[in-house]
């Protein structure tokens, strides 16, 4: 079973384990040296300035960086050093950035919008 059934499940209108899905991953036979994509969204964690130059070299490579922010956190003056840091970088590139949740932010490369608002019809 592949990771699109388990995560849709066979039938229609079978619930959806979206947690479990994500847990299975690791029990996939996913090998991306043999199945290359363009682009990935790559999970990081920011935890020291040295994951500022890897979320970079992401961004450069083109890929999505959902970014963890959550061990920075608890020194704001580092946190917003590098949130600027990773700003100016986005900006430079033609990406773009926005926070998603508490302890997420999406960092997208060059060419890749985020829609922060909707107009309300």
């Amino acid at each position: 079973m592949g990771f699109l059934d388990r995560l849709f499940g066979s039938g229609a209108g079978a619930p959806v384990d979206v947690e479990g899905a994500m847990n299975s991953l690791e029990d996939e036979d996913i090998d991306l040296l043999h199945e290359p994509a363009q682009y990935y969204v790559k999970p990081l964690s920011l935890e020291n300035d040295g994951d500022i130059a890897i979320v970079e070299g992401e961004l450069k490579a083109k890929n999505v960086v959902l970014l963890n922010i959550a061990p920075i956190a608890r020194n704001p003056a580092r946190l917003q050093e590098a949130m600027g840091r990773l700003r100016s970088t986005a900006s430079a590139l033609d990406g773009d950035i926005a926070r998603i949740s508490e302890d997420k932010v999406i960092i997208t490369p060059a060419m890749m919008k985020i829609v922060k608002s909707t107009k309300k019809h």
